[in-house]
């Protein structure tokens, strides 16, 4: 393929690409074809542009994508610029485009697609707008419009389309809110949206980072979609080979296009460490990958790489496997995507330490623990439990690896006080503990991060990382912390950090700034939900609220401000006597979903505690759904792959579905106002992590969820 001239912009729109999905396959194939050619010279005689009879933007064309379909182009008359817009069948094609303008907003520089037609609201919503609801014969006055304190100058600076001010203006209800999607831009919505929400338009600009144009010329068309608003909606393609690489999974629109807001921290240039923090649904991750990408675009020196780590191994497998799609070759070899264990595990053999990770829920760590307890005075009535939770939330919490930092540390957040002589008298049991592990070639991860530390310093081990990405850092400690901060040189671009110590799983509170790393200055925050519903989100929400929640250093983070731009129904939640009869309501469900709302089985999944229950629910759920993808906990979920989607708690984390079903039992689900110390990794048994993997699972949600409460009794 012979790629288009320099001055030639060919640009793919954000619509053009659902509607090419739906497109049946062999259509599909057709506009491939044509798209070939069209991507070779956009200029070619053949491909013969055609004005849109009626249509009342004259920059419009149509193009033959097969015998009975039709591509809508924007073709300005000002520069070579041509940006696929849609493509249906020949009749919808022209309609949509009759309907349809594209303009350069005047002060924001976004290219615009607006719809043209004037959408009248229906009987009840007139009639709600003129009287509150009221009768027209009980009318008593108008109802004030929801934007009225907002002037037409600010509206317009938020990038609402000035034809368009009169719809916004007769919007006068929260619920009529999503009406405006259909004839806004998108950037113009959202705005819209937060302000009904209570932003102030600084606060609206910031959010959506909204830039003022000093000088906007409305026909310069090549310039504006360069621009950062116009980014969210069209991308510059500059290849074949790109535009096949985004055809071939056009839904997966995340890869492609970014909101202005994500796009800033994605681009940034910082002059050290980067925390942020995002509530579920954010686009955090997707933030993170897009971060990991740029910043490998941009080295220039061989052997150079970022390293991307996160907690769990199927994390690790299911972010390697989009950022494969989202790198170029080049790019994706100067990546190295690990979770950390595997990292430290790897660099500790290459040192010649062959120590085997254990964790706390082992069936080795518990003997051993055992074992250990034997040498507890017998004047000591200490139980297990406390002791063990002394070990993680203290001892291996704050590093310490001699009796002298075990008296000198201050044990914040423990409810039972220890003297000096008491503290004496325990410590030989961790002593102990840690002896029989190394004598059995074993040792926790907290160990195996301190050390791998300790040898990267002593031995002054340099690494070819140019910047670390870390996702999912509430579930890091301290001590992973500080090795992490040794794996890349201080300075610019160093280390992006993202998390939510609202889904922190595993129990491990971090305080940045005791590791080296600095973040003052350079903490970001994401709150628009582009996930779940408002409903779902706000239930979900409502499991942590009276909550204390960290923001990975030394201050608090909340939820407050997080807007969801979709509405849908309320969650569902039922409660059922047994397991058996927790699966025949799910199979109604299920049944119900894909009939009433054409829900695809692959767009929904059931999340449950353990394999033993994902097993029952399986044979209840066959005879329904004769293709159940069981989504595996070692390698990254296959998406190719046909069927309904089984999941645990745990492994769902870091994916979302159309519709989800989360089923467990009411002590699990149930959430208490008890929030004692946690004593085990990964199988919480109190009232805070069973809040937190409700809201996790909950919060996979896109549109709908089901959640089924078993009775213990």
């Amino acid at each position: 393929m012979i790629p288009p001239p320099f001055s030639i912009k060919i640009a793919l729109g954000a619509d053009f690409l659902v509607s090419f999905s739906r497109l049946p396959q062999k259509q599909q194939k057709q506009v491939r074809e044509f798209l070939d050619k069209f991507t070779e010279n956009p200029t070619g005689s053949a491909l013969n542009y055609e004005p849109v009879q009626g249509a009342r933007d004259p920059n419009l064309r149509s193009v033959r994508m097969g015998s009975d379909y039709r591509g809508i182009i924007l073709k300005p008359r000002q520069g070579n610029v041509y940006v696929l817009l849609w493509v249906d069948h020949h009749d919808e094609a022209y309609r949509w485009a009759r309907n349809r303008t594209c303009i350069i907003h005047p002060v924001t520089g976004t290219m615009q697609v607006i719809l043209t037609e004037t959408v009248e609201p229906n009987d009840t919503d007139m009639s709600r707008c003129r009287n509150d609801g009221m009768p027209a014969s009980r009318h008593i006055g108008p109802v004030p419009g929801l934007f009225d304190a907002v002037d037409d100058v600010t509206l317009i600076s938020l990038g609402v389309p000035e034809t368009r001010l009169s719809d916004v203006r007769q919007i006068c209800h929260e619920s009529d809110i999503e009406t405006a999607e259909t004839f806004l831009p998108r950037e113009a919505f959202e705005a819209i949206f937060l302000l009904a929400a209570g932003y102030t338009p600084d606060e609206v600009r910031h959010e959506l980072d909204i830039s003022r144009e000093t000088v906007v010329d409305t026909d310069d068309f090549s310039s504006a979609i360069e621009r950062a608003g116009s980014k969210r909606q069209f991308v510059v393609v500059t290849d074949a080979i790109e535009m096949e690489k985004i055809l071939a999974a056009p839904l997966d629109q995340w890869r492609i296009f970014l909101h202005p807001s994500q796009r800033r921290l994605v681009e940034m240039t910082a002059n050290g460490p980067v925390r942020v923090l995002g509530s579920a649904g954010t686009g955090k991750t997707v933030v993170a990958m897009h971060r990991a990408a740029w910043l490998a675009r941009q080295l220039n020196m061989p052997g150079q790489k970022i390293l991307f780590t996160t907690y769990t191994r199927n994390l690790a497998a299911d972010i390697a496997e989009n950022l494969k799609k989202l790198c170029s070759p080049d790019d994706w070899d100067r990546m190295e995507v690990v979770h950390l264990d595997a990292w430290v595990r790897r660099f500790l053999e290459k040192q010649g330490f062959f120590l085997k990770m254990t964790y706390d829920e082992g069936a080795n760590a518990t003997e051993l623990w055992n074992r250990a307890l034997n040498m507890l005075p017998a004047n000591l009535s200490f139980s297990p439990e406390f002791l063990r939770a002394e070990w993680i939330n203290v001892v291996q919490a704050h590093g310490i690896t001699n009796l002298q930092g075990y008296i000198r540390v201050t044990r914040a957040g423990r409810s039972q006080r220890l003297s000096r002589p008491e503290r004496q008298a325990i410590w030989p049991v961790f002593e102990e503990y840690r002896a029989l592990l190394l004598e059995k070639g074993l040792t926790e991860p907290v160990d195996a991060y301190r050390d791998a530390a300790k040898l990267i310093q002593n031995q002054r081990i340099g690494f070819p990382y140019a910047a670390v990405i870390v996702d999912e850092a509430q579930d890091f400690g301290n001590a992973a912390f500080r090795l992490i901060r040794e794996l890349v040189r201080p300075g610019v671009n160093d280390l992006f950090i993202v998390g939510d110590a609202h889904q922190r799983l595993y129990g491990h509170q971090v305080t940045l700034s005791r590791c080296g790393i600095d973040i003052r200055g350079r903490g970001r925050k994401l709150r628009i939900n582009y996930r779940t519903t408002e409903e779902i989100k706000n239930w979900a929400t409502g499991l942590l609220r009276g909550l204390d929640v960290d923001d990975l250093d030394v201050g608090l983070d909340d939820l407050a401000g997080v807007r969801s731009l979709t509405h849908g129904s309320q969650p569902v939640i039922q409660s059922c006597f047994s397991e058996q009869d927790a699966a025949k309501n799910i199979s109604t469900h299920i049944r119900q979903l894909m009939a009433c709302e054409n829900a695809e089985p692959e767009g929904i999944c059931l999340v449950a505690r353990s394999n033993r229950e994902l097993n029952l629910y399986e044979q209840y759920l066959s005879s329904i759904c004769p293709a159940i993808h069981r989504i595996d906990t070692s390698r990254a979920d296959d998406r190719t792959k046909p069927g309904l989607r089984l999941a645990t708690i745990y492994r769902v984390k870091g994916l979302e579905f159309d519709h989800v079903i989360v089923s467990g039992h009411m002590d699990e689900l149930e959430p208490v106002n008890e929030l004692p110390v946690r004593n085990t990794r990964h199988q919480p048994q109190n009232g805070l992590e069973n809040r937190i993997l409700m809201y996790v699972a909950a919060t996979r949600a896109r549109k709908s969820l089901l959640v089924c409460r078993i009775s213990s009794t």
